[in-house]
């Protein structure tokens, strides 16, 4: 099948989706919707911009939403957007999208492949990508926002469109809560999301009840010793040598620790000690990502952590405990089953139940969590990303497709944008459409 051959394809699957009495204006709106929004995508593609920086990215989705009609608010959290657009009695819905990029220089070899290079605080260049689909999200948001705007008669309620800043960095959605994202707007009845994902082709949308994704706690560890000479190890306390079994330790709270059957992931991502092959240094220095759905393993997990760290300090005769600091935090992300399973059954009257899946709980995390801990019922809908071809291709010979946080990451633009829109559009209509 052909690029042109799919996206006609998901026009025609759009064109014939029952939205309610009169689906054709719907379904109209959504492919009149398109241009703007895959020029958004495009533009937002080609300029991205790293938690905490989006002041462009910013600026031109709150720019989008005005000349739509919302009422905006920018600088919320930092560089958050608010958009609301009130439209009679009915339920207060909030739509989030993401703000950020990461930083991964683009390999994709599109013609619109971000070039963007970024400076920080110590001089050095990075590369920035929107290697994880926010720009899609954003695009989609944009693409939903003029939807509902056109179509008021359709609906009641008030439609709050957020745009959040920081989400890779997963402090963004915290920051919007503390700048009075619930006190200083109405209060959601329910909050939506989307995450584009290679895996389920384009077209397609995913939808997890219960826990959804990880939590996530990013922790630093530095383990002190007492350096010397390479050749007289006899007069150091060596930090590499306590650090390494830590390491290794840490692996048996998984296998030993936490119950059979129970989600969780402990990773060392970065080890860093020393300067040269004959001095021991002075100190350690590890960085982890803790993961896992339930509250109470997540707890056992870092206190586990703590213990160990500090037991083989001890055991090597560190004179200083080490040193424990978790700095990024967010909890698992709990899609409310009620809420999800709803949405899941107007997607599949709309797009066709073969094209909605329910899948399996993720191990990525995911700060749109924050919300349903300040007491927002929440489900984050998963819109299929890759390629139909190439998904089935890969199916057949196991091949990895390239996904989010992959230089290679590139959606199937058309119909996954296309099919987020709708998805969107369906998921608001269901809880807000006139009765």
């Amino acid at each position: 099948m052909t690029f042109s051959m799919k996206t006609c394809c998901l026009l025609l699957l759009l064109t014939a989706c029952t939205f309610g009495a009169d689906s054709v204006p719907l379904a109209s709106d959504i492919a009149k919707a398109m241009p703007a929004a895959e020029s958004l995508y495009i533009d937002l593609h080609q300029n991205p911009e790293l938690s905490t920086h989006e002041t462009r990215t910013a600026a031109k989705l709150a720019d989008r939403l005005r000349s739509l009609g919302y009422d905006v608010t920018t600088g919320v959290g930092g560089t958050g957007v608010v958009a609301i657009m009130k439209n009679g009695d009915g339920p207060v819905i909030m739509l989030r999208t993401e703000l950020d990029a990461l930083p991964i220089e683009e390999q994709t070899g599109l013609p619109y492949a971000s070039k963007v290079k970024w400076r920080n605080p110590e001089g050095a260049e990075i590369p920035v990508m929107h290697a994880c689909g926010h720009d899609l999200h954003m695009a989609a948001l944009a693409g939903t926002a003029a939807v509902m705007a056109a179509n008021r008669q359709r609906w009641h309620g008030t439609l709050m469109l957020i745009g959040q800043p920081a989400e890779e960095a997963i402090g963004g959605a915290e920051a919007m809560l503390k700048d009075g994202l619930l006190t200083r707007f109405p209060k959601p009845e329910y909050a939506v999301a989307v995450h584009d994902s290679v895996e389920l082709p384009a077209g397609q949308v995913g939808f997890t009840p219960g826990y959804a994704k990880t939590s996530a706690d990013s922790v630093d560890v530095i383990f002190y010793g007492r350096g010397s000479h390479g050749a007289r190890p006899d007069l150091s306390i060596d930090p590499i040598v306590m650090a390494s079994r830590a390491v290794l330790d840490w692996q048996t709270i998984i296998s030993r620790e936490i119950k059979p059957g129970e989600h969780a992931v402990i990773t060392v991502g970065d080890f860093h000690a020393g300067t040269k092959n004959n001095i021991i240094p002075d100190e350690a220095r590890l960085q982890l990502t803790v993961r896992s759905y339930k509250p109470e393993i997540r707890k056992q997990l870092l206190a586990a952590i703590e213990r160990i760290a500090k037991a083989d300090a001890a055991a090597a005769g560190a004179t200083r405990e080490p040193a424990i600091n978790i700095y990024e935090s967010t909890p698992a992300l709990y899609n409310d089953p009620d809420l999800t399973n709803r949405l899941a059954k107007a997607l599949a009257a709309d797009l066709g139940p073969d094209n909605v899946k329910q899948l399996p709980p993720g191990f990525a995390s995911e700060d749109f969590s924050q919300f349903v801990e300040a007491g927002v019922k929440s489900v984050q809908l998963t819109i299929g990303a890759a390629d139909p071809v190439k998904f089935a291709e890969a199916e057949k010979t196991g091949e990895v497709l390239p996904g989010p946080h992959n230089s290679h990451f590139a959606p199937d633009l058309k119909p996954s944008l296309q099919t987020a829109i709708a998805t969107e559009v369906i998921s608001l209509l269901d809880l807000m459409g006139a009765k």
